[in-house]
């Protein structure tokens, strides 16, 4: 498999679920920097890979979420943001048969608050990209993000190396959460990631996955792009200082045939899913067959 299209057999495809809470479990603490272990613990970080590929990930991501500059600067890793940028990608690519989509994620830092340049990210995210590139990666996912603008600026930079291009914001804000922290409609979101340049556009985190299937409807009818959902394993809740998710697989997965009818072409999970959500969305998918 070479490009995403071929994927999109008339199902939709399945991509991986939560790395960040998956790294907890392998013994991450909540200060450390999850992008920091694809250089001090590349064992485990390639242990989450290799279960979603297992689970039966068409498309999984890398442990880069954080991985620009501007983010890893916080804990004294920004000089060698390249190097765990390539390196997430090489433990990814760790066999044929599935698709990496190298994550970037935001900078922590709002524009509309002036606490970062335009410029500023620019550098930064065309530099992760780039080194995302060469370590090569298939596709490149902009993710979580909810300033609409940083996406479009991290979308350039993701163009401007030549791979597809995915995507995605959170809505969690709003009467019906159905809004970005900045207040933007599926509506508006759609339209600004598809006159940016996304190849595919569309949400995760922030919610659980009832939540996201209306969500799904309104992208769906806002752009002709392909419909990308990785929805929570419900909301946490704070269980001996970790955040516990009450979602089981069995729950996450009958939403797919609505997801489906939603106009979903891509489905996966976020924070709080596992490997045993992938392997029940991909159980679901094929009784929807």
């Amino acid at each position: 498999m070479t490009d995403w299209k071929d994927l999109l057999g008339g199902r939709p495809v399945v991509t991986d679920g939560a790395w960040g809470t998956q790294l907890q479990a392998q013994g991450l603490d909540s200060g450390d920097c999850p992008d920091g272990w694809n250089l001090l613990y590349p064992e485990r970080v390639a242990a989450v890979a290799r279960a979603y590929v297992e689970a039966g990930s068409q498309v999984i991501l890398t442990n880069t979420f954080r991985a620009n500059r501007i983010s890893l600067a916080a804990s004294g890793l920004a000089d060698r943001a390249a190097e765990i940028n390539r390196r997430g990608v090489e433990i990814s690519k760790f066999a044929p048969g599935h698709l990496v989509f190298a994550s970037m994620g935001p900078s922590g830092k709002l524009l509309a608050a002036g606490e970062v340049t335009a410029a500023e990210l620019a550098e930064a995210f065309g530099a992760q990209a780039g080194a995302l590139a060469e370590a090569g990666a298939d596709a490149i996912l902009v993710e979580t993000m909810s300033e609409l603008e940083e996406a479009a600026i991290a979308i350039a930079a993701a163009r401007a190396t030549g791979l597809p291009v995915a995507a995605s914001v959170v809505f969690d804000s709003g009467k019906n959460k159905d809004r970005t922290m900045m207040g933007a409609t599926p509506e508006q979101a759609a339209a600004r990631l598809t006159e940016a340049g996304a190849d595919i556009v569309g949400a995760n985190c922030g919610r659980g996955i009832a939540g996201y299937v209306e969500i799904c409807r309104r992208l769906h009818a806002a752009t002709d792009r392909p419909v990308w959902i990785k929805a929570n394993a419900g909301m946490p809740e704070l269980v001996d200082g970790r955040a516990a998710y009450r979602t089981t697989p069995e729950e996450f997965a009958s939403f797919v045939p609505a997801l489906i009818e939603a106009g979903a072409s891509f489905i996966g999970g976020c924070c709080g899913t596992t490997p045993d959500f992938i392997r029940a969305v991909k159980e679901k998918l094929a009784r929807c067959a």
